[in-house]
C-alpha cells in the first residue's frame, strides 16, 4: 500500500520551527509523507460573537472545500477556541475516514488552567491532538486503551494522560505500519 500524504495547513501564525517540528512527529507516528502548504482565510465568517468561539463545523467545511492536489488527507491547524454546537468547546474534529480534520492550540495551554507556562507540554498536547485527528481520518475510533493517543479527550489532563502514539491494536487497523 503506499504510504499516504498528509498536508499541514496553518491558519495562525507558529513559531519558527514549530510545525517543522509537527511534520516530524507525524510521519514517524503515521508513517506517512507530511508537507506544509500556506492557505488563507478570513476567520471572521466563522466567529460567533455570543460564545466568543469559532465554529468547528464550518471550519470544518470550508476547509474541506479548498483544492489541495496530492494530498489525501488534510489538517487545518488553528489558534482559535472552537466549539461544535453540541460541546462548549473542541480541541480538533475530524470526518471519520474522510480527507479532512481540524485542530486548534488555544485551549492547550498550562496558563489557561492557572498552570505556569509550559511551551513543551503545549507542543506536545498539540502533536498528540494532531495525531488522534488524523487517526480518524484514517479510520480509527475511539480507543479504551488508557494511554493510546485515540482514547477520547475531554479535558487537557485526558490528553496528558496519553502517549503520542497509538496502542499495538490501532496501529495494526492502519495495516500499512
Amino acid at each position: 500500500m503506499e504510504s499516504p500524504t498528509v498536508t499541514l495547513i496553518p491558519f495562525a501564525h507558529f513559531g519558527k520551527g514549530f510545525l517543522e517540528k509537527i511534520a516530524d512527529v507525524v510521519e514517524h507516528e503515521l508513517k506517512c509523507q507530511v508537507v506544509i502548504k500556506e492557505k488563507h482565510l478570513d476567520l471572521s465568517d466563522y466567529f460567533d460573537p455570543g460564545r466568543k468561539q469559532y465554529n468547528g463545523d464550518k471550519l470544518l467545511k470550508v476547509v474541506d472545500s479548498m483544492n489541495f492536489d496530492g494530498s489525501s488527507k488534510i489538517i487545518a491547524l488553528f489558534n482559535v477556541d472552537l466549539y461544535i454546537p453540541i460541546l462548549t468547546y473542541i480541541f480538533g474534529q475530524a470526518q471519520l475516514g474522510g480527507r479532512t480534520a481540524i485542530a486548534s492550540l488555544y485551549r492547550l495551554s498550562n496558563e489557561r488552567y492557572g498552570m505556569p507556562t509550559d511551551e513543551k507540554y503545549h507542543a506536545i498536547r498539540f502533536q498528540k491532538e494532531i495525531i488522534h485527528e488524523l487517526g480518524h481520518l484514517f479510520g480509527l475510533i475511539h480507543c479504551h486503551t488508557p494511554t493510546c493517543v485515540m482514547r477520547s479527550s475531554t479535558y487537557v489532563e485526558d490528553i496528558d494522560q496519553k502517549d503520542i502514539g497509538l496502542c499495538p491494536k490501532c496501529r495494526a487497523t492502519l495495516g500499512w505500519s
